[in-house]
């Protein structure tokens, strides 16, 4: 099993979840986050001062799937979140070595349906 983290842009999510949803996945964890990458924030004017904006607002989705959805999810994720521009996020990829349904039991690839 793997567990992938997608740092995605905000107005990019429903889009995304839609298309996660249309490959079968049946569960995700969501959460609003701030970071910056290479983009690293923008000015901004308020009431006339000059500030910088350091850190944007992102969405950061976690998926644990079977080994052989990885890349059909990585490029659902790509695909559906791309703009072309600095900022888009990331994808990144981490073995899972043990999963526990806490409610039957069930592990492995079986907690994950």
């Amino acid at each position: 099993m793997k567990k992938l983290e997608a740092i995605v842009r905000p107005f990019k999510f429903e889009k995304l979840q839609e298309a996660l949803g249309r490959l079968g996945l049946q569960g995700m964890t969501v959460y609003d986050v701030r970071g910056f990458g290479r983009q690293r924030g923008h000015p901004g004017i308020y009431r006339g001062a000059e500030y910088t904006v350091s850190f944007q607002p992102k969405i950061k989705i976690e998926l644990v799937v079977r080994e052989r959805e990885v890349q059909e999810v990585m490029h659902v994720v790509r695909d559906t979140a791309y703009t072309g521009r600095v900022g888009d996020g990331k994808i990144f990829v981490f073995d899972v070595e043990e999963a526990m349904r806490i409610r039957t039991g069930e592990r492995g690839e079986f907690a994950l349906i």
